[in-house]
């Protein structure tokens, strides 16, 4: 992880354009990836990117099922 860029839930709220709540939610229920550094949640941009990409893809196929 040297060299990464960590994210805070405030990035992450910004970056999603969602509540800081939503994170912290998302995040304690295991939905986001994210680790905690003394209690306070942390996001891998990498491994934020990567679930952005997870997202994108399965609603692209659910919404192709839904066309009518």
């Amino acid at each position: 992880m040297q060299g990464e860029e960590v994210l805070t839930i405030k990035d992450v709220a910004a970056l999603l354009k969602v509540g800081e709540k939503t994170i912290y939610s998302m995040a304690q229920s295991g939905e986001l990836p994210a680790f905690k550094v003394r209690g306070q949640w942390r996001f891998s941009r990498k491994d934020l990117d990567a679930w952005i990409e997870l997202q994108k893809h399965s609603t692209q196929d659910f919404g192709e099922g839904q066309k009518k």
